[in-house]
């Protein structure tokens, strides 16, 4: 037998019932080559309905009855809205944080039946999500849902997941303290259309792992599926549309075949019957209701994104504004922006020499996971690459090259490589230098890519970084690039070059190799990003390699690399803007 596999449901004593129907199916149809521990959420649920629940342990599956009361009470002081907590919906969040010797966990609703074998679900690799959960429907089939999605919350239509299933990254949730962040977030807006969806949704944005819809195959007039809903793994019976309400509800017929083998058949029935038009009507109101909320929502003027937007495009004129005062003072080193703040890297913690088998593996799904980002960001128009020109520049090297680069925006490394792709230099590894909070701080995906894609961290640790400069000798010496941001500092969308440091030119000439200037021009589009600024179309200028002069010692190749460097970027500064560059 293997480890358990943890599951949870949530519910309160009057919604227990159909909680006992979807757990008799995912019993009668569970692998019997697993032990599964069932966790009920609850706070109010009494001895007998427990005693119901109870009956159907066997085995294989284990049922405890777990009271968050206790755990509301120990965050009490953190919680902004008191009344959220009595709804069993928002219990969810606290899976992680209840239980911290979990590292992954099924979260499910009680309005579902489980059709499928549920152990097979436990078999998806989420080791660099948050979660993998399906997409919503309502969100991708019904037009106003959708742009509630990208114009309220500000997630993608079709990236936005029904949290009635999810598959949960125990451990990811307590790394990026996501019930931290959904705290913060109901301090700071009220959602009120799919409420504690839209803020799991916004939380775990980029971070979710979308799987096959017929794991959570949600049933009510309207959506459709490009196949037959009886072939589903678990059918979601979602909003009003409840086969203890009405007859015809879809695949009621499927619930009842389990409902019957229940000890609340009974009880289910009877509510069926004593279902109202009274409350039916309150139903197709409250449906309408719902539908109306999302529009009002989306024209709302203050509404989150919006609201957000907003407050990043007042951040960047403070940016900007930053920018003309370092510009004016000369501290042309010195970020305007808060780096991320991070721990300081131990010798050892690193692999730089890309030795162990473990750190060729993850690169190369690392890669993987960029590569899809990065044409995501392109097909939004939020990366725009207008041009690469002198990329034969690249194409033509027989040996190993620091690549200098200007520092604008996190995206211009995505740039550089769409670069060195295009020169075609296979044989030969793109490494990048990053800050040590970048390496050690970024949580969720991001951090996977700063960790993994063949990124060289700095450290503050001085042994470490003799591990450092070691690994961009050795990985110069074998003929790879290596790519520097000499200007030190990244100033947002600042078009001139900075003056140089000293580190990019040292290496090369250390490992008498040649730089290779590279310098991004920019100009506005008509897109407009979620900042309130134009969307940049990039030129990436690749200029003729630099070499040391091998009559020359180390000192002042770095010094005429250097200038050399500059005086290039210089160039292309002033003959693509047509201005003289002056600070």
């Amino acid at each position: 037998m293997n480890n358990k596999l943890q599951i949870f449901y949530a519910c309160d004593d009057a919604f227990v019932k159909y909680t006992i129907v979807s757990l008799h199916s995912m019993i009668k149809n569970a692998s019997k080559e697993h032990n599964y521990h069932i966790h009920i959420l609850n706070t109010n649920i009494t001895d007998e309905m427990k005693s119901r629940v109870m009956a159907l342990e066997n085995e294989n599956f284990e049922i405890t009855f777990d009271d968050v009361t206790g755990y509301l009470e120990s965050i009490s002081e953190k919680l902004p809205l008191r009344h959220y907590y009595s709804k069993t919906t928002y219990f969810r969040f606290f899976i992680s944080e209840m239980f911290p010797e979990y590292d992954k966990a099924l979260y499910i609703d009680s309005d579902t039946i489980v059709l499928g074998d549920i152990s097979k679900l436990f078999e998806t690799d989420i080791e660099d999500y948050y979660l993998a959960a399906c997409v919503e429907q309502a969100m991708t089939q019904v037009d106003v849902y959708g742009t509630y999605a990208e114009e309220v919350v500000g997630v993608n239509r079709d990236e936005f997941f029904n949290a009635g299933m999810m598959l949960l990254n125990c451990k990811a949730f307590r790394e990026n303290e996501v019930l931290d962040k959904f705290i913060y977030y109901l301090g700071q807006y009220n959602f009120i259309v799919t409420q504690d969806e839209d803020y799991l949704n916004l939380i775990c944005k980029d971070n979710v792992l979308l799987i096959d819809q017929k794991w959570n195959t949600e049933l009510t007039a309207g959506l459709e599926y490009s196949y037959d809903v009886t072939t589903a793994n678990i059918l979601h019976y979602i909003m009003v549309n409840k086969p203890w309400h009405y007859h015809e509800c879809r695949c009621a017929d499927i619930f009842w075949d389990y409902a019957k083998e229940t000890s609340v058949y009974d009880m289910l029935k009877e509510e069926l019957e004593a279902y109202t038009d009274a409350q039916r009507k309150r139903d197709a109101d409250s449906a309408d209701n719902l539908y109306q909320m999302a529009i009002d929502e989306t024209n709302r003027p203050d509404n989150y994104l919006r609201r957000t937007r907003q407050e990043a495009h007042e951040e960047r004129l403070k940016v900007i504004e930053k920018i003309k005062q370092y510009e004016k003072e000369g501290r042309f080193d010195e970020d305007v922006e808060d780096d991320i703040p991070g721990r300081t890297l131990m010798p050892g913690e690193v692999d730089y020499l890309q030795k162990k088998l473990s750190t060729k593996i993850m690169a190369k799904v690392a890669f993987g996971m960029a590569e899809k980002f990065v044409y995501k960001l392109m097909d939004d128009k939020k990366l725009i690459i207008k041009e690469i020109k002198g990329v034969e520049h690249l194409k033509n090297l027989k040996s190993g090259a620091v690549i200098t680069c200007n520092h604008f925006n996190a995206y211009d490394s995505f740039a550089m490589e769409l670069a060195y792709r295009e020169a075609k230099q296979k044989k030969r590894k793109l490494f990048r230098i990053i800050r040590e909070g970048n390496y050690t701080s970024y949580p969720g995906f991001y951090g996977k890519l700063m960790r993994s894609c063949n990124t060289l961290p700095l450290s503050s640790n001085p042994e470490t970084m003799k591990e450092f400069v070691k690994a961009v000798n050795f990985h110069l010496s074998k003929g790879h690039f290596v790519l520097i941001y000499p200007e030190q500092s990244m100033w947002w969308n600042y078009r001139k070059p900075k003056p140089l440091q000293n580190g990019a030119f040292f290496f090369a000439a250390k490992a008498k190799v040649p730089v290779v200037p590279c310098f991004i021009t920019m100009q506005d589009t008509d897109i407009m990003g979620e900042d309130g600024f134009p969307v940049q179309e990039y030129t990436i200028h690749i200029s003729e390699p630099i070499y040391p002069d091998e009559e020359k010692h180390v000192g002042q190749n770095t010094a005429e690399m250097r200038d050399k460097n500059y005086e290039i970027w210089k160039s292309i500064y002033e003959e693509t803007y047509g201005i003289k560059l002056e600070y």
